[in-house]
């Protein structure tokens, strides 16, 4: 199981949030429901199964259910994952076992299961959910198009803080990611994320920020990542790496493992947390994608003592990720960072683990960095400024 961290980078403008910039709060769970399963492109006698928390998104279930039977498809209902949190009197042992023993009945379960959906309070750590992902990593050799739809939102800590900044309401949250959803317009946003991927192959990512961070990389032939919102079997079919089976709703982002040897430069961070303790005036110096410089105004014991408690991988450069959805954007007032940095002009230059990705480092240790004050500029041509697209 991974451990994902987070810091956030931002050059922060303090606004208040006015009553009449507020969202329409009510949610239409038969709209959800229709989005979700017509992007799964399901085809009649498809079959389907969701992962779900008990008393969780109950009426979005049950919208869910009646689209999948709608459009000819096979409900196979709802796995529910055990309910958290777990009493304090359960034993860690036990549950442990119980996990590892669940995961491989689960996995004989779900053999003829086409597409999975992963609901409200589910996660990667979900002994049902770990067994669909083990028929994703087999499909990527059978090529049957198994694929699961990543609909689990706030319960995920899918909502970043800008720092000095309050996240709004969790009802707010909800009515933003529902206008995402619904809204966003998949077919642009599909080519906008293929226009830039086209361009990574072409040159030298250079990012840079008022704040210090003056970084470059290459990408050549890794595989790029889609979160275009597309999950149809066509999609999953031809899958190269895990995630390519695994689709975010709502959308918006690209990934990719950059050439490990080719990170060369400086991550610059504002105020920030590792190991649990604030640190201010970071820097992080890459050599051949490895940290080999720490530097802080204050707190660079927290940085070395999180780095060296996961190991050698901590110190690798994972992942450049970069938001295209425009619906996801952070706001203008009341700022905030939407569902994992999605939002056009966000990027996440992240550490560690970057298997899942096609990339060498492995380890488990994952750390989320995002930024929203960076330029991006691909060869000669510059796709962000200062945060914006």
């Amino acid at each position: 199981m991974r451990t994902h961290l987070f810091a956030v980078a931002v050059a922060a403008v303090l606004f208040t949030l006015t009553p009449a910039a507020q969202p329409q709060l009510t949610l239409d769970y038969s709209a959800m429901a229709r989005t979700i399963v017509r992007q799964l492109a399901l085809t009649p006698g498809e079959r389907v199964v969701s992962v779900g928390h008990p008393g969780t998104a109950v009426e979005l279930i049950q919208q869910i259910r009646y689209e999948v039977m709608r459009v000819g498809a096979i409900d196979l209902g709802v796995v529910d994952v055990l309910q958290e949190p777990v009493p304090a009197s359960f034993e860690a042992a036990v549950l442990e076992r119980g996990a590892r023993e669940s995961r491989v009945h689960y996995k004989a379960m779900f053999r003829d299961v086409d597409a999975a959906i992963m609901l409200p309070g589910a996660n990667t750590s979900h002994p049902a959910y770990m067994a669909m992902q083990d028929w994703l990593k087999d499909d990527l050799q059978e090529r049957r198009g198994r694929r699961t739809i990543h609909f689990h939102w706030v319960e995920a800590g899918s909502a970043y803080p800008i720092p000095g900044q309050p996240l709004p309401s969790r009802v707010a949250i909800d009515a933003f990611y529902q206008h995402a959803l619904v809204e966003t317009d998949y077919q642009q946003l599909a080519r906008a994320q293929r226009t830039f991927a086209a361009a990574l192959r072409t040159g030298e990512v250079h990012v840079t920020s008022p704040g210090g961070t003056d970084l470059r990389f290459r990408t050549e032939s890794r595989p790029v990542n889609f979160q275009d919102g597309d999950a149809s079997r066509a999609r999953a079919v031809g899958g190269v790496v895990l995630i390519d089976k695994e689709i975010e709703l709502p959308a918006g982002a690209i990934r990719v493992a950059p050439i490990e040897t080719s990170v060369e430069g400086v991550i610059a961070f504002p105020p920030s947390q590792w190991d649990g303790r604030p640190v201010e005036g970071l820097t992080l110096r890459f050599a051949k994608g490895v940290v080999v410089e720490v530097t802080a105004t204050t707190g660079r014991e927290a940085v070395e003592a999180e780095l060296n408690r996961a190991g050698p991988e901590a110190r690798r450069f994972r992942e450049f990720a970069l938001g295209f959805n425009p619906l996801l954007a952070v706001p203008g007032r009341g700022p905030w960072i939407p569902y994992y940095g999605y939002g056009a002009g966000v990027v996440r230059l992240s550490l560690g683990d970057n298997s899942e990705l096609g990339g060498e480092v492995g380890g488990g240790y994952v750390r989320w960095n995002f930024f929203t004050d960076l330029t991006v500029t691909v060869g000669a041509t510059t796709w962000v400024r200062d945060g914006r697209m």
